[in-house]
């Protein structure tokens, strides 16, 4: 009798895992496509806008939204839309590259202290503590009265201020694998400290570390958009969506549209970087994704 082969299932691939659970998760999703839709417009938004950020027309000032100027004009006949669109970019520059610095600053923080415990966590865990005790809106006013407020310095101070949360987070993980049976098989095997820290451990921790880097990159955006509320963003004449809100407030009963266009963006990128953040710690921590 002739037997037939049995063929060999193939398992799903990591791709196809991944698009089933956004099927499942449609918010993870959404925040997704609103946060490439933001950085699409960072990118090609300057290019694409109508009229120049700073071109004033003081015979269309407060104009409501238009065929002409889609979100209005504001108190200087500036055109809002474009001044969203060019603002984009800035949005991303400062509060990507301030929690990139934070990210960065922070795991080396996490995984020297962690690792090394004992007194020297013990200081430097204070030292974070002190940082976490003062509010950072108030911590990164008083820093930026003392240098002055530039995209280069607001990068710094929310590189600065989100330093210890990220910390936090690596060195707790590096606590617990630093305590497991494969490290302890290297360090019988005589590796050195560097090694067990980056190839042992450091891979363990960056699944961690993308889901702590959006949920800074969501307080990073607020983050700047409050402290160009208060005028100590990004300076005129570029536009600041914070600086843009905080303009508008005096006109916000004469031209709504004024406040509410800048007021939704951010509230809007704001959301969809919550909702990422949401589903990458759902995916990549332990219980993400499975083929269930």
């Amino acid at each position: 009798m002739e037997t037939i082969p049995k063929q060999k299932l193939s398992k799903p691939s990591k791709l196809f895992l991944v698009g089933k659970w956004l099927r499942r998760h449609p918010t993870t999703f959404i925040g997704i496509a609103i946060v490439l839709f933001f950085l699409l417009l960072a990118v090609i938004g300057p290019y694409i806008a109508p009229y120049s950020f700073s071109a004033q027309s003081l015979g269309e000032k407060l104009q409501p939204p238009s065929e002409k100027h889609f979100f209005g004009t504001d108190q200087f006949g500036r055109d809002i839309y474009s001044r969203i669109l060019v603002g984009s970019r800035d949005v991303f520059m400062v509060a990507g590259l301030g929690t990139v610095l934070a990210v960065f600053l922070g795991l080396l923080v996490g995984l020297f202290s962690g690792y090394r415990g004992g007194m020297i966590d013990e200081i430097v865990m204070r030292c974070m503590d002190v940082i976490l005790s003062i509010p950072a809106l108030l911590l990164a006013m008083v820093i930026l009265f003392s240098l002055g407020p530039s995209r280069v310095n607001v990068i710094l101070v929310v590189g600065f201020l989100y330093i210890p949360m990220v910390a936090r987070v690596v060195r707790s993980v590096v606590l617990d694998l630093k305590t497991r049976q494969f490290i302890e098989a290297a360090k019988l095997r005589g590796e050195s400290s560097a090694y067990i820290l980056f190839k042992e451990i450091l891979p363990n921790v960056l699944p961690y570390l993308a889901v702590e880097a959006s949920m800074r990159f969501s307080y990073a955006i607020f983050l700047v958009a409050s402290l160009g509320f208060l005028g100590l963003g990004v300076q005129p004449p570029r536009p600041d969506w914070g600086l843009m809100v905080g303009e508008a407030r005096q006109w916000f009963h004469q031209a709504r549209w004024v406040l509410y266009f800048p007021a939704g963006t951010i509230a809007l990128l704001v959301v969809g970087v919550g909702f990422m953040s949401d589903g990458l710690r759902n995916m990549l921590l332990p219980g993400g994704v499975s083929d269930d």
